[in-house]
């Protein structure tokens, strides 16, 4: 009889405390199971089914393309050839435009991760007249839209003779990615233990010296992180590589749209094209995913 009265008075707080939780409380305690991970994993299967038509599809012949779906593939396998590749390495206009891409994007992100990087670790750690009204002024530059700052910089660069030039683009792109790498870069610098900069430098370490030995290595998430935003921004961007480019010099991204342009039904370089310029992001996004999880949970947790 006891034993029931205290499993009785047991049960009574766990009830009460059930009662007192909300009813999506209640449902999300349920569904924390099988249920919402097989729902997760339909929910990724879907995104991906473009990523895969694509790939699919540039692996079929024109003629099959144009006559069914890319799903009926997986009755007729023999559809698959890899023509549309021998195509588009055939197509002189997409191969260099992907090799300007390669030399835009790894330029600007390796001088926005740089730059940026000195710039974090000198509004953190270094003393200099106005500091702060500095690390204010890159701040609000935050807030400047890309589409205002196209025309003046448009004739400025023709003035220069940077318009139309892959250097110019490249400038462009890391002008307006170095505020938001200083921000990010100087906010996780500040969050270093000073005792642990003191100690390198009572050991004889200069300020290039601690920069490199000490706060690049415990800054690798971030920078990695940053690194990752920069080249897919640089890679997918379209809007200022059509503004800032000519013929010679565009990449992958506006010489697709030109495909389109001139060539309406031009699908066998279309759908290469395209999944090759979508994998390679990816392809870098992957490799990096560590590093990037890293940062993103060392920057959630400070």
């Amino acid at each position: 009889m006891t034993a029931t009265a205290g499993s009785i008075t047991e049960a009574g707080p766990g009830r009460a405390v059930r009662a007192r939780q909300s009813l999506g409380s209640r449902i999300a305690e349920r569904l924390s199971g099988g249920l919402v991970r097989a729902f997760l994993i339909v929910v990724g299967l879907f995104w991906l089914v473009p990523t895969i038509g694509l790939l699919i599809s540039s692996l079929r012949s024109p003629e099959d393309m144009s006559a069914s779906g890319w799903w009926k593939v997986f009755a007729k396998p023999s559809q698959l050839t890899f023509d549309s590749y021998r195509k588009l390495l055939e197509n002189g206009d997409i191969t260099h435009s992907l090799w300007n891409t390669v030399l835009i994007t790894v330029p600007a992100t390796v001088l926005v991760v740089v730059v940026g990087a000195l710039a974090g670790y000198a509004f953190a750690w270094m003393e200099f007249p106005g500091r702060d009204w500095w690390f204010l002024g890159v701040v609000s530059l935050l807030v400047v839209p890309v589409q205002v700052a196209l025309i003046p910089i448009a004739e400025l660069f023709g003035k220069v003779g940077l318009f139309g030039t892959i250097l110019g683009v490249i400038l462009f792109h890391t002008g307006f990615g170095l505020p938001f790498a200083v921000f990010l870069l100087r906010n996780f610098f500040a969050e270093i233990p000073r005792e642990l900069l003191e100690a390198a430098r009572l050991d004889g370490a200069g300020e290039l010296r601690l920069f490199a030995r000490v706060v690049m290595p415990l800054g690798g998430p971030a920078i990695a992180s940053l690194g990752i935003f920069q080249f897919l921004w640089v890679w997918n961007d379209m809007l200022v590589a059509l503004v800032f480019t000519k013929s010679g010099t565009q990449p992958i991204t506006v010489a697709l749209q030109t495909q389109v342009r001139q060539f309406g039904n031009n699908i066998d370089v279309l759908a290469p094209g395209a999944f090759i310029s979508m994998v390679i992001p990816l392809a870098v996004f992957f490799a990096f995913q560590r590093q990037f999880v890293s940062g993103v949970m060392a920057g959630a947790v400070k």
